[in-house]
């Protein structure tokens, strides 16, 4: 029978820590997503060149470099931050996201540039990513003090509530369009490929499980850098539309519920940060 010292040796201890291998990783994550942040959204047109593909048009590249803009800054911030929990709620989406950035390569490799070093960059990241991001957020979540909010605000329940919601309704309709990609590709207000829809897929799904892991986590302080981070991306979106305007059909009104569902998002987290984050 283990004794009360056996068993404090073995439990983790929840002190919050960033541990040493989810920092390093974020060392060496965040320039890799600088670079894909310069050449695709400093260079929407010229992905033939120094991107992994081709892409067209210009207003895909603008999308996905928005979301890698947004992962520096996250990544930047589990380098900097001096708390686990702080940081814990993007891991599981973009766990997701890795994962299907890795199936989208598998099924049409045929797309990429073999020739070029940035395939195999991109090849590189996501077969490791798959597996190391949700392994970093098993890992270290044992440092996590869960039931702890005797100093900390809380998220209302009803934006719980409102975040769960959202999330599993726009998780099931995302696993339906990368399983059918068809759908998205005969509808979308711009011209996308199976592979650009599928990758655009896995880039809304951060923010889809993200909403889901939201509904059970009510301490602000975890929610304050993915807000910020998620702001940044929002943002970046809202200028790529303005930059590629004439990518898109206007008269498509998937347009508008794209548009005015980011912007809808960006309004309400920015109210709740200025609420939330009051001294």
């Amino acid at each position: 029978m283990s004794s009360p010292t056996d068993r404090s040796r073995t439990e983790p201890r929840r002190d919050d820590r960033v541990l040493r291998a989810t920092r390093w990783s974020g060392y060496v994550i965040a320039p890799v997503l600088f670079l894909a942040f310069v050449t695709l959204y400093g260079a929407p047109g010229a992905t033939g060149t120094y991107f992994a593909w081709e892409i067209n048009p210009d207003l895909t590249p603008l999308l996905m470099g928005a979301g890698y803009g947004a992962g520096v800054y996250f990544f930047y911030r589990v380098v900097t931050v001096d708390a686990w929990h702080r940081v814990h709620l993007l891991f599981p989406g973009i766990a997701v996201f890795t994962l299907a950035m890795a199936v989208a390569t598998y099924l049409h490799w045929d797309a990429f540039n073999h020739g070029h070093f940035s395939t195999w960059l991109w090849v590189f990241l996501y077969v490791v990513t798959p597996l190391l991001i949700p392994g970093l957020w098993i890992y270290n979540r044992r440092t996590d003090p869960r039931g702890d909010t005797n100093h900390d605000r809380t998220i209302p329940s009803v934006v719980r509530w409102i975040s769960g919601i959202v999330g599993v309704l726009l998780t099931l309709v995302l696993l339906l369009l990368f399983v059918v990609p068809e759908l998205m590709i005969d509808s979308w207000p711009w011209a996308v490929s199976p592979l650009t829809s599928r990758v655009l897929v896995g880039w809304a799904a951060v923010f889809s499980v993200a909403n889901l892991f939201v509904a059970f986590e009510p301490r602000w302080s975890a929610a304050k850098i993915p807000i910020e981070s998620l702001v940044i991306w929002f943002v970046l979106l809202l200028l790529g539309f303005v930059r590629s305007w004439g990518d898109v059909e206007p008269a498509n009104p998937l347009l508008w519920v794209v548009i005015g569902a980011i912007t809808v998002y960006l309004i309400g987290l920015s109210v709740l940060y200025m609420l939330l984050d009051r001294d």
